[in-house]
């Protein structure tokens, strides 16, 4: 931790150059409220637009603002844990470029944090300018996670939160490679509480979580912190293993004390299908955890730096600093 700096922000940027001007100018008057040093760490996720020659010349201006720059996309868990990697503040606010989540909250999540709790996150109340699909299913995500593990995740939150710098400090000890960083956070522990907001829409730009990284991500939350998934395998084949010795009680029954003469090639055919179908399922759910065994047992960094910009070098895969 740098004395000098007092509160560290990070926020993850692809491709954000239609909004990063404002996002930048938002931050910089909040944080100058505090009247305490911070920083702003953007961290460049791969983007292939304006945005790290835009953050550049922020710099130009403002020492408060630094850049890590990855050498390709590795992805928004990975962005927010290499912010956070390189973060010397005593406290850490993670909050996402596309202005969706209000700059502003950050003066209340310090005052929470003022009062000793060590985790504030933001709770959203309502979502603007989202479709009734995306908010439903997100609602059944936060549902399904919840009833599949033990672990209090809070719900209807994202990543945007404060963080006290003892808990970085031991999210850095979490070097798991497909993370799901608001549910370590909650692993983690300490005193944590909320501050309620009405989410906005987008204030420009494209969102960078299309449906097929919400599913990712949704697969990550599940498979990190509950193995009901795999179990369920277990409980499927015994409902059908019952299943089937009761149906084939009924055939014999039906054979040695009635007339019914017994035929039925669709009905086996369709058992076949519903069958193969769900023994399919069962073997992609447990291809999933093998998949993660894999990628953990490779120990491969979580990113490799291109440069950085006004931070000491963090590790041997930066190429260079200024």
């Amino acid at each position: 931790m740098n004395p000098d700096i007092r509160y560290s922000i990070v926020i993850p940027v692809y491709n954000e150059e239609a909004v990063i001007g404002q996002t930048y100018q938002r931050l910089k008057r909040v944080m100058d409220l505090t009247g305490e040093p911070y920083e702003l760490i953007f961290v460049n996720d791969g983007s292939s637009d304006h945005t790290t020659e835009m953050i550049k010349r922020f710099r130009e201006q403002d020492n408060a603002v630094k850049l890590i720059s990855f050498s390709r996309n590795f992805g928004h868990q990975i962005a927010i844990t290499a912010g956070m990697d390189y973060a010397l503040g005593s406290a850490v606010v993670v909050i996402d470029a596309d202005l969706q989540d209000p700059p502003e909250l950050i003066l209340d999540m310090i005052a929470k944090w003022k009062e000793g709790f060590d985790v504030v996150y933001a709770k959203r109340t309502k979502r603007k300018g989202e479709t009734f699909f995306k908010k439903q299913t997100a609602r059944l995500f936060y549902r399904i996670l919840s009833a599949s593990t033990d672990l209090d995740i809070p719900t209807d939150t994202g990543d945007f939160r404060l963080l006290d710098r003892r808990v970085c400090e031991e999210l850095k000890r979490l070097p798991e490679k497909n993370r799901y960083v608001r549910g370590l956070v909650s692993w983690i522990g300490f005193r944590q509480t909320a501050v309620e907001y009405e989410r906005d829409e987008r204030l420009a730009g494209e969102t960078k979580y299309p449906l097929k990284k919400m599913i990712k991500l949704s697969l990550d939350g599940i498979t990190s912190f509950s193995f009901k998934p795999i179990k369920m395998a277990t409980y499927v084949g015994s409902v059908i293993f019952a299943s089937g010795l009761s149906y084939l009680a009924v055939l014999l029954l039906l054979k040695g004390f009635t007339e019914s003469v017994i035929s039925g090639w669709n009905l086996v055919m369709v058992m076949q299908l519903v069958l193969s179908g769900i023994l399919l399922a069962m073997m992609g759910i447990i291809g999933e955890y093998i998949g993660r065994i894999y990628d953990e047992a490779r120990d491969r960094p979580l990113y490799i730096v291109s440069e950085c910009h006004g931070m000491m070098k963090k590790n041997r895969y930066v190429k260079k600093v200024v």
